[in-house]
């Protein structure tokens, strides 16, 4: 079953077309990766689903619903770059931030924030304010705070891109924890192989503007996926398909 339909969609930005025609189906409980170059259209896609943006053409259904009423029933949930934590607000009133504001337009049940922090490590510091966590705690604490309004589909935007490589790679197999154990849909926009690897289902492979769907890579690495993953051949193979169809992208 189809969580997300995209039929048709393009965008133009005055004379500048962002999006050529894109159709995409996301199936429900499922990580669908957008890859490709920068400006292509990766994040314009991804704010169109979420109501963010008009389309110039065509149309975006999610679970029956168009995207503004989808949003306004708190069914779509959003993972910027930027954390976004505010500061006077602790690491747990953060983390309940949304099932607070506009709580009686909510019909669908979230997941415990506190269960949710002692997940991705930070049940320690649920009384702590942001400026006392490293950037990839904070991001840990907006992963939560999208996670614990239990929306059944959730849109990130290059969510790691200000970490370290370190860093950056605990939080992806944070975020594989959070997935697996809530069955959100995600739409996930990234510039990294290894990101769209160990993360996806499947990867939708860009080509450079105006953005239009080159290829659509399924990613076959069982679940549930660990750290040890990164380690194992198939792991690296799949990279390697990725590489191959953003190489083969580029020349169109």
């Amino acid at each position: 079953m189809s969580a997300v339909r995209v039929a048709g969609v393009s965008k133009q930005f005055g004379r500048t077309t962002a999006l050529a025609p894109v159709e995409l189906d996301i199936a429900s409980g499922t990580v669908v990766t957008l890859l490709g170059p920068s400006g292509c259209g990766k994040t314009t896609l991804l704010r169109i689903v979420g109501g963010l943006e008009s389309p110039t053409t065509g149309t975006v259904d999610i679970d029956g619903l168009p995207p503004a009423q989808a949003r306004a029933a708190k069914r779509i949930g959003l993972v910027p770059q930027a954390p976004g934590l505010l500061p006077w607000r602790t690491v747990r009133a953060n983390a309940r931030l949304l099932l607070e504001v506009g709580a009686r337009d909510v019909t669908h049940r979230g997941t415990d924030p506190d269960a949710l922090l002692a997940d991705v490590g930070l049940a320690g510091f649920a009384d702590a304010y942001p400026h006392e966590l490293s950037g990839g705690m904070q991001q840990r604490v907006a992963l939560v705070r999208a996670f614990a309004l239990g929306a059944p589909l959730l849109l990130m935007d290059e969510p790691f891109a200000a970490l370290d490589e370190m860093t950056r790679e605990d939080m992806r197999h944070v975020l594989v924890t959070l997935c697996e154990r809530t069955s959100a849909t995600v739409l996930f926009v990234t510039h990294s192989l290894a990101e769209a690897a160990f993360l996806s289902d499947r990867v939708v492979v860009m080509t450079a503007r105006p953005g239009r769907v080159h290829d659509i890579v399924d990613v076959p690495l069982a679940r549930p996926r660990t750290a040890a993953l990164e380690d194992d051949p198939a792991f690296f193979a799949a990279e390697s398909a990725l590489r191959a169809a953003l190489r083969s992208g580029a020349g169109r």
